[in-house]
């Protein structure tokens, strides 16, 4: 018996038609699931800023608390972003160019402060800095309060953003091909030396856009830093004050301006980012 093999695949298979109609469909829910993520994200920002936006650069010039508050962001957050690099750097070099017994978990641990609750990182500094604890009671007898002062932001917001740092330094260094270093060492040079004229330049694109998203990560700090220093108030704590004191209206300026300010690092980073070549 002859079975009509050609036309059963004739029939099953799709016509240029239905097969168009169906890239459309796809085209199109795709184009409207982005859509709504992007509003998602978007949406609450440019409310925010619709909202308080020009409120709160109009009080700049009229609230001292908000504008020692700003102050005391920027301050701080520049010094931990400093202690960072200087920190950051050796360590994310020898996390990408040695191999050493334990390099996993190194790694592991500095990402850490990453995924743990920022108010439990706030909690374990409080113990280890603290005056009740061995640390901190030394570091106060020598007159170094840590705790409800400038010192105990700068803590909190190294810890929770330096793990950015030496990440996107190690995968900086990472990218720079060790046999530059080679070379220079075979011309003489030292490894400190190598690495400061050959190695640095290199990265010295990545390594400041590191240090931005560091620097960025560190001005929006809540959730450490209140656990840890309540007073003197950064911008963060202090908007939250002012939304449990006097309510959503009150906060909106703060909150506006704190927005408008995270917007130039972005801008740095992607200025940054624009002058990159191109992956190939």
């Amino acid at each position: 018996m002859a079975f009509p093999v050609g036309s059963a695949i004739e029939r099953a298979a799709p016509t240029p038609r239905s097969s168009a109609t169906v890239r459309a469909a796809l085209t199109v829910v795709v184009a409207a699931v982005t859509s709504l993520f992007l509003l998602f994200i978007l949406a609450p920002v440019a409310g925010l800023v619709a909202a308080g936006g020009a409120r709160g650069l109009s009080h700049l010039g009229a609230d001292s608390e908000l504008r020692a508050s700003l102050w005391l962001t920027v301050v701080t957050a520049t010094t931990a972003t400093l202690l960072g690099v200087i920190g950051g750097t050796p360590l994310a070099y020898l996390l990408a160019r040695r191999a050493f017994p334990g390099r996993a978990l190194a790694a592991a641990l500095m990402d850490l402060p990453l995924v743990i609750p920022h108010p439990v990182a706030g909690i374990a500094l409080l113990l280890v800095l603290g005056r009740a604890s061995p640390i901190g009671g030394v570091l106060y007898e020598a007159g170094l309060r840590v705790v409800g002062s400038s010192t105990g932001i700068v803590c909190a917001m190294l810890f929770v953003s330096a793990p950015l740092y030496v990440s996107a330094a190690r995968e900086t260094f990472a990218r720079v091909d060790p046999r530059f270093e080679s070379v220079a060492r075979t011309l003489g040079d030292d490894a400190w030396r190598a690495f400061r004229r050959v190695t640095l330049p290199l990265s010295g694109r990545g390594l400041t856009a590191a240090a931005v998203v560091m620097w960025a990560r560190a001005i929006s700090e809540f959730g450490a830093i209140v656990i840890l220093t309540y007073n003197p108030k950064v911008v963060s704590v202090l908007r939250y004050d002012r939304f449990t004191s006097y309510g959503l209206s009150e906060t909106l300026p703060a909150a506006a301006v704190l927005v408008l300010f995270a917007l130039l690092p972005l801008i740095a980073l992607r200025a940054l980012r624009a002058g990159e070549p191109a992956a190939r």
